[in-house]
């Protein structure tokens, strides 16, 4: 009688094990979802909106690295952009990196 009630109740768990075995899996891809996905579309929202934003006389950085002042912003999605030496360059805006004033605080702390 004894094994009888052991073998019923093992049989009801196994039903509710599949449910539980999929627990941790959906978990893993909440956590991914708000601690990596999110974040990254955030960022890359905020890039694109500053990139949209840039006009004539913005300080920026390159994703190379170079810093310059925007000089003239055209419609093929490039910008003239005036380094140092007064040097004129034209770059994609998509190689823009950040804000040099951001970049240049960051980097004297």
């Amino acid at each position: 009688m004894n094994q009888l009630l052991i073998l019923m109740a093992g049989g009801s768990q196994q039903g509710q094990g599949g449910i539980m075995s999929f627990l941790p899996l959906i978990a893993i891809v909440v956590v991914f979802y708000f601690f990596m996905i999110r974040p990254q579309m955030k960022k890359a929202k905020d890039q694109k909106k500053y990139i949209e934003a840039l006009k004539k006389g913005d300080k920026i950085l390159t994703i190379g690295g170079i810093y310059g002042k925007i000089v003239e912003v055209k419609e093929d999605a490039t910008i003239i952009m005036e380094v140092e030496d007064g040097t004129k360059m034209k770059i994609s805006k998509n190689a823009v990196s950040n804000d040099a004033s951001l970049a240049l605080n960051e980097t004297k702390l």
